[in-house]
């Protein structure tokens, strides 16, 4: 890989988005930015136009996480990953995000995802199952070819 993956953190508690841009930099990526609600979420992918963006479905401004994941996936060009304790709040197609981590996660989970998420971007496929505590959306699972990984396993 010849530059690291960018990444926009999008969680509104200071602390998780400050644990959050570590496990970002230890997956051997980088934290371009920060977004506390929606709104700024929208506006600094379209700005800084990451790879990656770590969405939370509540923010500052309320459960607006799912619609500024659905923006920045269909409109922006970064992977949008979940990182929510609101699993049930996703509607089925996920927004149109890769997947989700369910809070409360570990930071070895979060690096495991990442470095996943980083390796299946760079092949254009997956090579191993997701790691626990990352589910996949279906339409990522299939691009990515991890239901053929089921069938030959």
């Amino acid at each position: 890989m010849s530059n690291p993956l960018s990444v926009l953190i999008v969680e509104d508690e200071a602390l998780l988005a400050v644990e959050l841009g570590f496990l970002v930099r230890e997956a051997g990526c980088v934290e371009v930015g920060h977004a506390a609600d929606s709104a700024v979420a929208v506006q600094m992918a379209a700005q800084l136009k990451p790879d990656i963006a770590l969405v939370d479905v509540h923010l500052a401004d309320g459960p607006t996480g799912v619609d500024a994941a659905r923006e920045i996936a269909a409109h922006h060009g970064a992977m949008v990953l979940f990182m929510t304790a609101n699993v049930k709040r996703l509607p089925e197609d996920l927004a149109g995000a890769c997947g989700v981590i369910g809070k409360p996660y570990t930071d070895r989970a979060v690096r495991r995802a990442l470095i996943y998420l980083v390796g299946c971007l760079e092949r254009g496929c997956a090579d191993t199952h997701p790691p626990p505590g990352l589910t996949l959306s279906d339409s990522h699972a299939a691009r990515w070819g991890v239901h053929h990984l089921e069938k030959t396993a």
